[in-house]
């Protein structure tokens, strides 16, 4: 399988702080995957997720989408990028219908493929009767709703989802979570940040945990079950990142995967 995300030597500093927010991140999302992406408040989640997006411009080290370096190539990396943030941004004066044409638009999107995906992601998350009215006036899962249908309208090869499950009711989170499993068998890819470890731990083929802006570890969920004598994804988060803090034993010699950064 190919790589739809490599991600080398990745480090962001902020302007005016000497300290850096995400330093030496590699890992990769191959074609098919469905890879989550965990860590403690303030680890630089969402930081490497706006970087890896082109929001966020990054200090040193390479982010390649499909094979578009993002430096040198913005336009067709991000080509192949659907973002779902974690605060929801919108024009509210728009109704959904304009948004979804909106971005359908900037992607280049066919009439007859938007108006099949539109369609179909709206009745999914019960929309089509509020289609038309300014999505000023959505609860905030409404909008998060149309935040998906945004970023799914043009079928990205790489969805990237930031806490995409905050606000979103027991249906229309359960649809999220089948709409990802059915991104990635479709040959696509899904990178998405979470607190809601068992979720992970159900849904996803792969794990990278982020500490103070380092990668621990990165490795699929039956490495991290053959390493983790409790057999648990939340046992072994509370681990790695208890050992990250404390600085103690090397956390390879602990666990025994391969992929521990350094």
């Amino acid at each position: 399988m190919e790589n739809i995300l490599t991600i080398t030597n990745l480090s962001k500093k902020y302007k005016g702080n000497d300290k850096y927010a995400v330093k030496d991140l590699c890992f990769e999302v191959k074609e098919g995957e469905l890879f989550a992406f965990l860590g403690p408040n303030g680890a630089g989640k969402s930081t490497t997720i706006k970087c890896i997006t082109g929001a966020l411009p990054f200090s040193e080290g390479n982010v390649s989408i499909c094979g578009f370096d993002l430096h040198d190539n913005p336009i067709s990396a991000k080509k192949n990028i659907g973002y779902v943030p974690d605060n929801h941004f919108l024009y509210e004066t728009m109704t959904a219908s304009e948004y979804i044409n909106f971005m359908a638009d900037i992607y280049g999107v066919g009439l007859n493929d938007r108006k099949i995906r539109s369609e179909k992601y709206l009745e999914l998350f019960d929309l089509t009767d509020v289609v038309n009215k300014p999505v000023g006036g959505y609860s905030h899962g409404m909008k998060q709703k149309i935040c998906i249908i945004g970023a799914l309208i043009h079928n990205p090869k790489l969805w990237i989802l930031d806490e995409p499950l905050t606000g979103l009711d027991p249906k229309s989170a359960y649809n999220l979570k089948e709409l990802m499993k059915e991104h990635c068998k479709e040959g696509n890819s899904v990178l998405f940040s979470s607190h809601i470890i068992e979720v992970v731990e159900k849904l996803c083929d792969r794990v990278a945990i982020i500490d103070k802006g380092k990668l621990i570890v990165s490795g699929s969920m039956d490495e991290i079950r053959a390493s983790n004598t409790d057999n648990s994804l939340e046992e072994f988060f509370m681990s790695v990142t208890d050992a990250s803090v404390s600085g103690g034993e090397k956390l390879d010699e602990k666990f025994g995967i391969d992929e521990f950064s350094e």
